[in-house]
């Protein structure tokens, strides 16, 4: 198994210096062209991993083995890095931050071992327990890191009952400033509303991220048998009252429940 996993590996390194030597559109690339490419790449890959399509997740993972090849490929060329600086840097982080399996230090569970990486991390020169965040992160998903980073500090609500009378409160601070009309207010509030209801998504051990595209999808699913249903009776959906569009709406949303 390690020898088929070297030599696949291996494989790849040799096509992309390849390409790199002999593809006029490979050769052109720089960290810089490949930046949305990876991005695209990493949002397939968590479509199909929400999807649960192997298929797809072991697609969408070789274009990113590809991409970190290629920027390593890059890196050489610049004499920056090379990919076995690369691998080897990763595998003494994984070392060193584990201590409890490469050193004596004892864990009781999980949240052990997340607090003691958090305080290597720091160890290791990070100026704040927060610095590790990316800023280009989606704003859902960078709410949810910054408040898994906080806890392991201690900084955490006791129970998911807080958290709910938490957002109780910031849904009525957000009443009170909806009636100043005053617009910047009114976006700060809101968005305390929402990183509260993603505090308590995570207290109740659901990833918000992924709750709202499932809603996403289901609004997809509904919005478009609905403008299906619309035209098998000869409609189209601008020339219905939003009455007549409730009515298709929930008979749609019934016939999802009875078919779950």
């Amino acid at each position: 198994m390690q020898t088929a996993t070297a030599d696949s590996f291996l494989r790849l390194v040799k096509i992309m210096d390849e390409l790199r030597e002999q593809c006029p559109w490979d050769r052109k690339q720089t960290i810089h062209t490949l930046r949305q490419l990876t991005i695209e790449e990493t949002y397939e890959l968590t479509d199909a991993i929400s999807e649960e399509n192997w298929k797809d997740i072991k697609e969408e993972l070789g274009d990113l083995m590809l991409h970190i090849v290629f920027y390593s490929k890059i890196g050489a060329e610049q004499n920056q890095f090379t990919i076995p600086d690369m691998i080897n840097g990763v595998c003494e982080k994984l070392i060193a931050r584990h201590p409890h399996i490469y050193g004596d230090v004892k864990v009781d569970d999980e949240k052990d071992v997340k607090r003691n990486w958090e305080k290597l991390k720091m160890k290791e020169g990070k100026t704040s327990v927060l610095s590790g965040v990316p800023k280009g992160l989606p704003s859902m998903v960078k709410a949810i890191r910054i408040q898994e980073k906080a806890k392991q500090v201690g900084f955490e609500w006791e129970n998911k009952e807080q958290v709910f009378e938490k957002i109780e409160e910031e849904i009525n601070e957000l009443k009170e400033v909806v009636q100043t009309a005053e617009q910047d207010k009114i976006e700060e509030e809101l968005g305390d509303v929402f990183f509260s209801l993603v505090n308590y998504a995570r207290f109740l051990q659901i990833d918000a991220d992924h709750a709202l595209e499932r809603t996403n999808q289901k609004f997809i699913q509904r919005f478009t048998q609905m403008e299906q249903e619309a035209i098998s009776e000869g409609k189209q959906l601008t020339h219905l009252s939003l009455e007549e569009m409730d009515g298709i709406w929930n008979r749609i949303k019934q016939k999802n429940r009875e078919e779950q």
